[in-house]
């Protein structure tokens, strides 16, 4: 439907979509819970941008995993089934790895897909970050050294569609995730669910002591199971 234009009275057209490209004067932008560090167009433009991440979720999550240990070598004694992996070519092709950079990606687009909605975000955050009380090694600085490998990782998949802008609002969300990993993990009065503890008997080493990821579910269903 289109409208009859006068010199008294300009044509009109209804904005049913926020776009944060033009910059026409309008005053009817979405707002954003105070609370987020990001502002409506930060938001808008960052769902924009995530969904070239979410086509290649598995790709990115292997990147950001394997520029962590480039940098972090220590915490692959965390993870059992990557403790002996030598090379970054057998890291890209280990399904398990591949596994659970696709969770942890899993995690962070629940977060980013659902930006705007504040009080979830935080609460799927913080009991993400309290599961990790189970694992006897796990240390709350660690969700800290995933920030760079994530922010490379991201720029990759992106390529240049990684604009200075964009890695302002990527740089801004990622903060804003890891720190609500980290308060849930810090909160004592959140369940700890049964601690998993794997120690490494296999070399005359000092005892290692891993874990081996696995789901909160996993582990309340095996509980259920012997009730």
């Amino acid at each position: 439907m289109g409208c009859r234009q006068t010199k008294e009275t300009p044509c009109v057209t209804e904005i049913t979509e926020f776009d944060p490209l033009t910059d026409n004067g309008v005053t009817t932008i979405p707002s954003v819970d105070p609370r987020l560090p990001l502002n409506a167009r930060q938001v808008f433009k960052l769902k924009q941008s995530w969904k070239g991440i979410k086509r290649k979720i598995a790709e990115t999550g292997v990147e950001m995993f394997v520029r962590l240990f480039k940098s972090n070598a220590d915490l692959m004694a965390i993870f059992d089934k990557v403790t002996n992996i030598e090379s970054e070519d057998e890291l890209r092709q280990n399904e398990y790895l591949e596994q659970h950079a696709t969770l942890v990606m899993t995690t962070l687009d629940e977060a980013i897909t659902k930006i705007d909605d504040y009080d979830h975000v935080k609460n799927h955050l913080n009991r993400t970050g309290a599961t990790h009380q189970r694992f006897d090694v796990f240390r709350s600085e660690n969700f800290r050294k995933i920030r760079e490998p994530f922010i490379e990782a991201v720029k990759i998949t992106l390529g240049d569609r990684y604009t200075d802008y964009m890695a302002n609002v990527y740089e801004i969300t990622i903060d804003f995730i890891l720190k609500a990993l980290e308060d849930g993990f810090l909160d004592n009065n959140n369940p700890v669910e049964q601690k998993i503890i794997v120690t490494d008997h296999s070399t005359e080493q000092p005892e290692v002591t891993k874990i081996e990821h696995c789901r909160v579910n996993d582990v309340t269903n095996k509980e259920q199971a012997k009730t």
